[in-house]
């Protein structure tokens, strides 16, 4: 008998559906059984940075029965997944059961009288399974190294910084993090850049035209008037910002130039002198990596990074996609031949591509996974799953077919037109002629013709009306789940399998909220990430922490000694945090409000706890007043008893309203409802 050891149950029941009467053993370890202590730094630096690794809470029981089980078999097969985290499993494992030797920062994979093998799959199907069981290998020990280092790295980071924040503000409960506290900048730096940017205010001039002698006015042509002469009215504005450039639009239109600009027009001739014709060609996005199907699911079902993660593991765990956590774009060719088949049954030859696509990410590890996120089997349904399930492998399914099949054809014609008076107006009809992919991914989309079809060069234009839009300047928009993922892949920061969980815990910290979609800065996280960025400006830049990933790449290809990493770490770091942890200053954090304590008059003050924001009195510790907090909705009461409505969260952290006299007013409601 042969003993499976695997992270998950989920993956156990399907190991075990698979291997069905076959003479294996399947056992879950229920993730992580061995792990650094929470309560202790547990890193020994006068040893290199040694970890003092220690059984998880609570693991002790399964670790048992792990061990008498290894006794039991002539055969031990670690098939934990194939990433760092998966890797590192399988070490414990294998320590645990004496048959790895630890001689930090190295280790011997020993023989103890029993066969132990390491097996790598990217998928849980029957094929997968016998091919990886059939070549089995051994664990990859760099890949331990790596995660060992992270491990390493973010311990000392939290460890040592959070302390210095307790000290700062009073709260034991606050938290730093080499990859947390740079996410919470990109967040703060983008709330301080739209407070600063300046809104203006600029016109512009929608113009409908027909052509001249025609009565019908069914089918006026809407053109934009775009400048006079040579000089164009439109102008691109590109500023700095923290993580990227932002470029906008304004038209340098004003009032006195409207009124000058329509007195002309209405007194001005027109004429068609181009008509420019071409073909657009659409070609369909690549297959899902982690954080595009993170940012994909966001964008079309408003799942938040965790669930999507969930739903994926379950989905994975479940033999239904590949491994979920990968950076690869990459499908295997025998599969691309099956959905090239697929497609040409279901839609026709002419949606098939002319030969097998691919693309090229910029990945240079690729997470240590082969292929992109994509089904294991070319079936549209699943069973016994929820509807968000079948909603994310929809997902899934659509996008990989569709990258294989031929772009979408549109016919786009651009009409030109110019007055006496040297203004300048372009429209823009476009038409659907193939959809290619479209009709995969978006169905429904058809163009935005407007039947210029008898526009020809020379027609003389009638001007029918001038639509003005008074328009102003617009910031950078905050970030959502979405964009804030696509930020940190772009900019190197952290890992898109750890971006759920950074992005739950800054606001599990009440460090940010997130208010209609978007992530809007506390006064906490405000002020943590002043503080933090201000007293270690290097380590929490966006730079430094890309640096930091690539070195850890590098140490999961053998490039790198963990060592070097470490130590070229440490040292600059530990001189920094002396230096501040000799600065006795305090920080301030309460937000004053325009509201007086019901027992002795002096001013209420909101202040921060573990479990959010709440009203205390500032005369404390004299007055010990306290009350809930609660964000009113400026100009709405409530429906039944005319309350003011409040905004309140779910324990999943979903926004909605409420009653400020609940629970004697049991009204709420997902969308705000005016009175």
């Amino acid at each position: 008998m042969a003993l499976i050891i695997v992270e998950s149950p989920t993956k156990a029941r399907t190991f075990n559906r698979y291997l069905k009467g076959e003479k294996y053993f399947v056992f879950a370890t229920m993730g992580h059984i061995r792990d650094l202590p929470e309560n202790e730094l547990a890193i020994d630096y006068q040893n290199n940075f040694a970890p003092k690794y220690e059984l998880v809470k609570n693991k002790k029981k399964i670790v048992d029965a792990l061990i008498k089980l290894a006794q039991e078999n002539d055969e031990i097969i670690l098939a934990t997944d194939l990433d760092r985290e998966g890797e590192s499993i399988s070490y414990h494992v294998a320590y645990l059961l004496g048959f790895i030797e630890e001689k930090w920062p190295d280790f011997n994979l020993k023989n103890n009288g029993k066969k132990i093998k390491r097996i790598i799959f990217h998928e849980i199907t029957l094929n997968a399974l016998k091919e990886a069981l059939n070549n089995p290998s051994s664990i990859r020990e760099n890949l331990v190294k790596a995660q060992q280092a992270r491990r390493i790295l973010d311990r000392i980071v939290g460890y040592e910084l959070s302390p210095l924040l307790w000290k700062k503000i009073g709260k034991r409960w606050l938290s730093a993090g080499r990859v947390q506290t740079v996410t919470l900048r990109l967040i703060v730096e983008r709330e301080k850049e739209i407070k600063n940017f300046k809104v203006e205010e600029f016109y512009e001039i929608d113009t409908f035209f027909k052509k001249k002698g025609e009565e019908n006015d069914n089918s006026l042509i809407r053109a934009k008037l775009i400048g006079q002469n040579d000089f164009s009215y439109d102008q691109k504005i590109t500023i700095k910002l923290f993580a990227s450039d932002y470029t906008y639009t304004k038209s340098i239109l004003d009032d006195n130039l409207l009124k000058r600009i329509k007195a002309d027009l209405n007194q001005d001739s027109f004429q068609v002198v181009d008509l420019q014709e071409s073909i657009e060609h659409r070609y369909p996005p690549p297959p899902f990596t982690t954080s595009l199907l993170q940012q994909e699911a966001f964008q079309r079902y408003n799942f938040s990074s965790r669930l999507t993660m969930k739903i994926a593991q379950d989905l994975y765990e479940s033999g239904l996609i590949t491994y979920h956590r990968t950076d690869s774009f990459h499908l295997s060719p025998a599969f691309v031949f099956k959905v090239r088949d697929y497609i040409k049954k279901e839609f026709g030859e002419k949606y098939l591509f002319d030969k097998p696509r691919s693309f090229k990410g910029k990945s240079r590890l690729a997470q240590e996974a082969h292929e992109a996120i994509r089904p294991t089997q070319l079936k549209k349904e699943i069973k016994h799953k929820s509807i968000n399930h079948q909603r994310l492998y929809n997902l899934i399914f659509d996008r990989t077919i569709s990258f294989q099949m031929k772009e979408a054809e549109i016919k786009v014609v651009r009409i030109f037109i110019d007055s006496k008076k040297n203004y300048h107006f372009v429209a823009e009809d476009k038409t659907l002629i193939f959809d290619g992919f479209l009709r995969v991914l978006n169905p429904k989309y058809t163009g935005d013709s407007s039947n210029h079809l008898s526009i020809k060069i020379g027609d003389q234009l009638e001007l029918v009306k001038i639509e003005e839009k008074k328009n102003f300047t617009r910031p950078p928009l905050r970030y959502n789940e979405a964009t804030l993922i696509k930020t940190l892949e772009e900019r190197g920061i952290g890992r898109p399998s750890t971006y759920a969980a950074i992005i739950s815990l800054i606001q599990d910290k009440h460090y940010v909220e997130k208010i209609n979609r978007y992530f809007v800065p506390s006064k906490l996280g405000e002020t943590i990430c002043d503080y933090l960025s201000s007293s270690f400006p290097n380590l929490f830049g966006l730079n430094f922490t890309a640096a930091m990933e690539e070195g850890l790449d590098e140490i999961a290809e053998g490039k790198k000694p963990m060592l070097q990493l470490l130590q070229n770490f440490y040292q600059p770091f530990i001189k920094e945090l002396q230096a501040k942890k000799n600065d006795e200053t305090v920080i301030n954090v309460e937000e004053e409000i325009n509201e007086k304590c019901p027992n002795c008059q002096s001013n209420l003050v909101v202040r921060y706890s573990k479990y959010g924001k709440f009203l205390a009195c500032a005369n404390y510790p004299k007055c010990k007043f306290t009350k809930s907090f609660l964000n009113y909705v400026e100009g709405k009461t409530c429906p039944s008893c005319g309350g003011r409505v409040v905004i309140k969260y779910t324990k999943t952290k979903k926004r909605f309203y409420g009653c400020e006299n609940y629970p004697k007013c049991q009204w709420r409601a997902w969308k705000i409802i005016t009175r």
